[in-house]
């Protein structure tokens, strides 16, 4: 292999247990969002739109229907031989086999494979975010400053600082104090969960953290502390653009509210840092003569034939004559059946809603319908 500059390590392992049913059979970064993308699809077209051909993507929770999806990483102009997209999974060893203990530790166990390449730098980044970033830049300023760690970060409300991992920055950004959680934050700045090491300081890190009884094997808990303890280069890197964990249901649903906004935080449209997916093979939609749509989104290979108001179809979902589909989403290969009335409501992958259902209401929580919910209702 090539020598590169510098290689990206994606975390897509997430459970999502906050995301309840739509991530039962599925890992978080593999839930569909904005009808025809998944949550992984902004990870992966960060990369190619800044210039980064090598991604390892760490797997672990339930990885059949990302795997698939990832194939050979075509559809993001990652299916290239000296580099590319390269699903790592949790393997054994003489000394036996285990999941991923924690963030550190998924990067520790791919060693091996970071040095085939022997990079300069390595961007560890997180499949579970909403964003769009160019990480040209942030590694620009990284090796400017001939940093050990760059952390990406981001202002937030003070009242909800205590949320985050936060860093404390001098004036020329080199991070002076690092705090996981605080009761008493005396910074705003979050960490982003992205990351760019030079490998050889992140090398070290990962080999002395592996040797620690007493560590969680974790970025933000240990090895972020150890390196700013022993007087190691850490600088923060600002970021100014949106950014959503979508991690609990109010949170993925709003992320996707917002995209039917007349000035869309996310930007879906814009042919500059386009979001690249894996559903391109699908048929175009069909408009039945009763459809009647108000700003929505209609993806790939739908068919509707009813009102859909301020919703999202997935790739590949229908709804039938005489429903009314409001503020909610149909994530791909949904169906609504008849005469049903579906409200700011969340419809898993492949479920049916039965003739004449009234699924939610215009008040209240969200509705999340997966595959257990008409037994629940009995």
């Amino acid at each position: 292999m090539s020598k590169k500059n510098c290689i990206a390590m994606l975390l897509a392992g997430g459970q999502g247990t906050r995301l309840y049913d739509l991530t039962e059979s599925i890992a978080k970064p593999a839930v569909s969002f904005g009808g025809k993308y998944r949550i992984i699809d902004f990870s992966l077209s960060n990369c190619i739109n800044s210039g980064i051909d090598t991604v390892g993507i760490l797997v672990q929770y339930r990885p059949g229907t990302l795997t698939q999806y990832l194939g050979n990483g075509e559809a993001w102009d990652l299916d290239i031989s000296n580099g590319g997209v390269h699903v790592l999974s949790p393997y054994a060893t003489q000394e036996g086999g285990a999941w991923y203990e924690g963030t550190a530790d998924a990067i520790y166990h791919n060693i091996e494979f970071i040095d085939m390449y022997d990079p300069e730098n390595v961007l560890i980044l997180s499949g579970d975010h909403i964003y769009k970033m160019n990480y040209a830049r942030m590694l620009a300023a990284h090796e400017e400053k001939g940093a050990d760690l760059t952390v990406s970060v981001i202002e937030v409300p003070w009242e909800e600082a205590s949320r985050f991992g936060i860093m404390t920055a001098d004036d020329e950004g080199r991070i002076v104090k690092f705090s996981e959680k605080p009761k008493n934050p005396d910074s705003n700045l979050a960490s982003m969960g992205i990351y760019i090491f030079a490998w050889k300081a992140l090398k070290k890190a990962l080999l002395d953290d592996h040797e620690d009884p007493s560590s969680e094997r974790d970025f933000g808990k240990n090895v972020i502390p150890r390196m700013l303890g022993e007087g190691q280069k850490l600088f923060t890197y600002r970021f100014d653009g949106y950014w959503k964990d979508v991690g609990t249901i109010d949170s993925y649903y709003g992320s996707q509210m917002e995209l039917l906004e007349k000035d869309a935080p996310v930007n879906i449209f814009e042919r500059d840092m386009r979001i690249f997916s894996n559903t391109n093979n699908l048929p175009p939609s069909f408009m039945g003569p009763g459809a009647k749509i108000k700003n929505s989104l209609v993806c790939n290979g739908c068919g509707l034939f009813a009102e859909l108001e301020h919703s999202i179809m997935g790739s590949g979902s229908r709804v039938y004559d005489g429903s009314v589909v409001k503020d909610s989403i149909l994530l791909p290969n949904a169906i609504v059946g008849r005469n049903c009335r579906v409200t700011r409501a969340i419809i898993n992958e492949d479920i049916v809603i039965p003739d004449g259902s009234v699924i939610g209401s215009d008040d209240g929580e969200i509705t999340v319908v997966g595959k257990n919910f008409f037994k629940e209702e009995q």
